[in-house]
């Protein structure tokens, strides 16, 4: 485990427990990290295949297997996410490669899971329908599929994508002041940027690839997080190194970071796919991308809230004292 103060409790009870006998197996095997995020992608994919059925009211009991089918793959798919992570650091077969992967093996489950959920609403509606009247014709059924298709996508490559951006930052963040730079996957889009430009295009053109996105996603991560690149950047030009930070500071942070973990937990895979399922077999998945637009949405914009006040507080307190100094 990376450290237990970053995972929930369905993560450190079952999740973790499972994904290590699957990375002794893989390390047997002699499977590599990558290999395994890779498989997870797969799993993640096909599992979501199973939801375009609808559930034991429109389809019955053979409708109830396939969603429970897609449930299972989805939560195997969680479990080989975290076994990659746990077979690198236990086979010391970390990389940033690795790194990226792992940061596109959600996209590569839920793309397909939200198309799959609009051609579901496209056939399975009449509970919605029936609570506001509409008549179920074809004009009605088009109309609906275009708002569900415009909501997925805000749904999907705004909300959820930004909400796991968001939770995966926070969670290098707070490693980053527990463990220092080695205990952390902190990135810098400066330095990330130089290894880009630095890199020749001959043998690299992939890895290049991976690179470019991997610098946006972390552009978009600093962008949504302006006052603690404020005190990041004070501490840094203070004192250089994490390691070299005051302990009082890094102690400061940390405590004030771990009381917001609970809650930036709920913007990871476990609370989101537990309400995927719990609409999907109630047969309301349209309510489910209304929940993740809307709730989760403002669930994090609450989290980043108190995450930049905490860290505009820390900021002022310590430019206050280096001026009186």
């Amino acid at each position: 485990m990376k450290s237990s103060e970053i995972d929930d409790w369905v993560d450190r009870k079952f999740v973790r427990p499972f994904a290590y006998v699957w990375a002794l197996f893989f390390a047997k095997l002699n499977i590599s990290p990558n290999a395994v995020t890779i498989l997870s992608m797969f799993v993640g994919a096909i599992g979501a295949l199973f939801f375009i059925s609808g559930c034991f009211y429109y389809c019955g009991i053979n409708g109830l297997i396939a969603n429970i089918i897609g449930i299972l793959l989805l939560i195997y798919a969680d479990v080989l996410d975290c076994t990659d992570g746990q077979l690198a650091r236990m086979t010391s077969k970390t990389s940033r490669l690795g790194r990226i992967l792992d940061g596109l093996a959600g996209a590569v489950w839920y793309i397909p899971l939200y198309i799959v959920l609009i051609i579901r609403i496209y056939h399975f509606h009449d509970i919605e329908f029936g609570w506001f009247g509409i008549e179920n014709t074809h004009t009605n059924i088009v109309i609906l599929t275009i708002l569900v298709t415009i909501l997925a996508n805000i749904s999907g490559f705004i909300c959820c994508e930004g909400q796991q951006r968001v939770a995966d930052y926070y969670i290098q963040v707070h490693l980053f002041f527990l463990k220092g730079e080695k205990g952390s996957e902190l990135e810098n889009s400066v330095r990330l940027q130089k290894q880009y430009d630095d890199t020749p295009w001959n043998g690299n053109r992939l890895w290049k690839l991976f690179l470019k996105s991997y610098i946006q996603y972390t552009k978009l991560q600093e962008k949504r997080t302006p006052e603690f690149q404020k005190l990041k950047a004070f501490l840094s030009e203070k004192y250089g190194t994490v390691d070299k930070f005051p302990k009082e500071i890094r102690q400061q942070i940390h405590d004030t970071s771990l009381r917001l973990m609970p809650l930036n937990g709920l913007m990871t895979f476990n609370f989101r796919t537990a309400f995927l399922i719990l609409f999907c077999i109630a047969d309301l998945p349209l309510e489910y991308l209304l929940f993740e637009s809307i709730v989760m949405t403002l669930m994090c914009n609450y989290i980043v809230y108190r995450h930049e006040s905490f860290c505009r507080n820390i900021y002022k307190e310590l430019n206050t004292l280096s001026y009186s100094d």
